[in-house]
């Protein structure tokens, strides 16, 4: 490390369970962010800020207005932009060690499994199910850990998947129907959670990389920000899940039909 690596990241140099060797992991480490949004927003800037030496930012979409209640990556000026132009510009400015990866599209079943095999660690920012499900299929057949979150309303939730443990799919086989996803275009979403649930996942990211603590494996963790009331599922690895299982029965990549928060953007 240079001296003004030394000074950067001084607070996790002297930090039991980071120390210099868990911050040079950092360095040398290459994450993917699947959504730039309200949950990608506080994960790339935290990763960048933790010295993650690459991060992979995809996005097709752009900036809008409605966007900035939660998406704190983003600013005024950037409504109309590609989010992962925005999103690499707030990068740079707080952390020039970090190389940004940007692709300005939404990931397909032809494209995911060639972006994946890419990174140590993925990360699931995205707000419909059918592409939580594609990230979920390609990380588990790529052998990926990712960690998986979602926001809506006053309400979030996350989990995180290393080879061997629970995939999404043990707990959640199938998404939901079309007509029973409520988005938050419709419901709405208290921008701070955003905030919460994504800090949340940028440590399970920094965590997996170094080595420190433990993951929310096997668990989903949910939070009710009007209450602040913290709880752990635990479940197992599903030996009959058609992704993991011991017989899977999705043996290639299939992205579902809809995408529903597509919708009501």
């Amino acid at each position: 490390m240079t001296p003004e690596q030394k000074r950067r990241y001084n607070r996790h140099l002297i930090l039991d369970g980071i120390g210099k060797e868990g911050q040079e992991k950092l360095l040398c480490a290459k994450v993917l962010i699947v959504g730039a949004g309200g949950l990608g927003s506080p994960i790339a800037l935290y990763l960048a800020a933790a010295g993650v030496g690459t991060l992979g930012i995809a996005d097709g979409d752009v900036v809008s207005l409605t966007n900035l209640q939660r998406q704190v990556i983003h600013k005024t000026v950037d409504v109309g932009k590609p989010k992962v132009d925005s999103a690499e510009r707030a990068i740079r400015e707080l952390n020039p060690d970090v190389k940004v990866v940007k692709y300005d599209a939404f990931l397909s079943e032809d494209s995911i499994a060639d972006i994946v095999r890419q990174y140590d660690f993925v990360i699931d920012g995205t707000d419909n199910f059918a592409i939580k499900y594609l990230i979920n299929d390609a990380c588990v057949m790529e052998g990926k850990a990712f960690c998986m979150g979602g926001i809506n309303r006053f309400n979030g939730q996350l989990m995180t998947h290393v080879p061997g443990t629970a995939c999404y799919r043990c707990l959640f086989p199938e998404p939901p129907a079309y007509e029973e996803v409520e988005t938050c275009s419709v419901t709405g979403v208290l921008g701070s959670i955003a905030g919460i649930c994504g800090t949340l996942q940028a440590t399970e990211a920094i965590k997996y990389i170094t080595g420190a603590g433990e993951l929310l494996t096997n668990t989903l963790l949910t939070f009710d920000a009007l209450t602040m009331q913290f709880n752990k599922l635990e479940f197992s690895h599903n030996t009959d899940c058609p992704m993991c299982g011991d017989e899977p029965s999705i043996t290639e990549l299939k992205e579902y039909a809809f995408s529903p928060c597509a919708k009501n953007k």
